[in-house]
């Protein structure tokens, strides 16, 4: 085990159940719930809401599907990226968590086209039926497609910053960080490898378009909110770029190496698919040392934060640890 931080007692899972927590609730409002008769669907906040109508029929089928992904739990990695950058330059919580929010929905609206047989044709997400599983393959894209865009809307919400300059750079940023130059790309290249050898860097380009520029943009949408400089938004994405790769070899690990209580997802899949990643390629000793040195640059680009980053730090140590 890596010693990245001192131990100062600092406890990561708190702060990651408390963001967690937050979060599922900001998301429960923006995703209501079709089965409550009470419960009507809004533009976002209370602030800022307008009553649409209650959904009936399909458009309630979908927004059971959305729901039944987006508040399935998970580690909520990126939600708390978000809201830890955030709090580096002074931006609330409670706005900070709405940014957040959007990027769950995203990481979820990838998570369920992911499964899908197209792709990876997994049958089990976060210990549960995947939605597509669950509801069928039509919903389960369709569920998909409504997450993504009900990020933007919300990244396009006053209640998110009132500066629309602001927003519109949100939008912007992760909207080519989940487009074909980041995730979809990456998707594509993970796709297009299988049963092919492919050198380290070319591994290291996919896994870094399909992870690593999501894990980037939440940090440096934290960074965003804030209005930080540019230098402090690059050293966030440095971080996040060297954390989201230990953070996949880590996971790769867990397929080559776990169980499917751990992962919560069926495990061996990688090889039996003929996955191209760093495990395959360099062998799990080599892999899993790489991905501490990933860990300890990751957190050498805080370099020019105080103390303030330290959650960043342990966060970067929780990457290489972790068992699920």
């Amino acid at each position: 085990m890596i010693r990245i931080v001192k131990d100062t007692g600092f406890d990561l899972q708190s702060a990651l159940g408390e963001v967690s927590e937050d979060l599922h609730e900001v998301m429960g409002r923006l995703l209501p719930n079709p089965n409550d008769r009470s419960s009507t669907v809004i533009s976002l906040t209370s602030r800022h809401a307008e009553e649409e109508g209650s959904a009936v029929g399909g458009e309630a089928h979908v927004l059971e599907a959305m729901r039944y992904s987006a508040l399935s739990g998970g580690k909520r990695l990126r939600p708390f990226l978000t809201v830890t950058c955030a709090s580096l330059f002074g931006v609330s919580k409670e706005t900070s968590l709405y940014a957040a929010a959007a990027m769950e929905f995203i990481h979820t609206y990838s998570l369920i086209h992911d499964d899908l047989p197209a792709m990876d044709d997994d049958d089990l997400r976060r210990g549960q039926p995947s939605c597509h599983i669950k509801f069928g393959e039509a919903a389960a894209i369709l569920a998909g497609d409504a997450l993504q865009a009900l990020a933007f809307q919300v990244l396009a919400d006053p209640d998110v910053h009132p500066d629309p300059a602001v927003r519109c750079e949100l939008i912007r940023s992760v909207a080519r960080a989940a487009g074909w130059r980041g995730l979809c790309g990456g998707q594509m290249l993970d796709l297009e490898a299988e049963n092919k050898e492919l050198s380290v860097d070319e591994i290291i380009r996919l896994q870094r378009l399909k992870t690593g520029e999501m894990f980037a943009i939440s940090c440096e949408a934290g960074a965003i909110l804030g209005k930080a400089p540019e230098p402090q938004r690059r050293a966030l994405c440095r971080y996040a770029h060297d954390m989201g790769l230990a953070f996949q070899i880590t996971d790769d690990l867990l397929d080559a190496e776990g169980t499917r209580e751990e992962a919560g997802k069926e495990v061996g899949k990688d090889k039996d698919r003929g996955k191209a990643t760093l495990v395959a390629s360099m062998g799990i000793e080599r892999a899993r040392e790489q991905a501490q040195i990933l860990a300890r640059q990751a957190v050498a680009h805080l370099a020019g934060f105080d103390k303030k980053a330290d959650t960043l730090r342990h966060l970067a140590q929780y990457m290489v640890t972790r068992r699920s």
